[in-house]
């Protein structure tokens, strides 16, 4: 004769296990929401201190000593270069440097590159030993005005979400670009 299989109990576990991994994805989208939602905040209040910015150098201030707080980085640094003159500021002060080492920077750069790495990119100076993870983003400008990078760098290494880190990552740059032209041309 035949024996009767109850389907139950399989498409019971198999209804458990459905409802599991539906938790997870949105336990996985809600920490997204709130992780997103705090770096467009912490991009916010870096875009309205740089925009409060009294001078060229306060700017540069405001971008390598309050932005590192601002958006929860360990360092943050700028290179520009016009012609045969290249400078690179961080929290230790404002350097001379070959302008040939921030153009070939940026010539990898396509708006912004963000990895995680075993050692910080040389703009960062001292600092380069400590990066693990670094956001490299063009300042494209025209002339007379510098071209650089905007580089910002953890200690932690960090798995990035580079869609939406890098529309935000841009945006910052841009603004940075903007409030610096407007200290640079009279």
């Amino acid at each position: 004769m035949g024996r009767v299989i109850s389907f139950e109990d399989r498409a019971l576990a198999n209804l458990r296990a459905r409802v599991a991994a539906a938790e997870e994805a949105n336990q996985d989208l809600i920490a997204f929401a709130r992780g997103h939602s705090g770096a467009v905040a912490s991009i916010h209040e870096a875009v309205l201190a740089a925009i409060e910015a009294e001078g060229l150098d306060h700017l540069i201030h405001i971008v390598t000593q309050e932005w590192p707080q601002i958006l929860g980085l360990d360092a943050v640094a700028v290179a520009l270069w016009a012609g045969e003159t290249g400078v690179r500021a961080d929290a230790s002060g404002l350097q001379f440097v070959n302008p040939r080492l921030i153009e070939r920077s940026v010539a990898e750069l396509d708006g912004v590159l963000l990895r995680g790495v075993e050692r910080g990119h040389p703009l960062f100076g001292p600092a380069c030993e400590l990066i693990r993870a670094e956001a490299l983003i063009r300042l494209a400008s025209e002339p007379p005005l510098p071209n650089g990078v905007l580089a910002l760098g953890q200690r932690g290494a960090q798995h990035f979400d580079t869609r939406h880190g890098s529309e935000l990552l841009i945006f910052l740059g841009r603004v940075l670009t903007r409030c610096m032209g407007r200290w640079l041309i009279p």
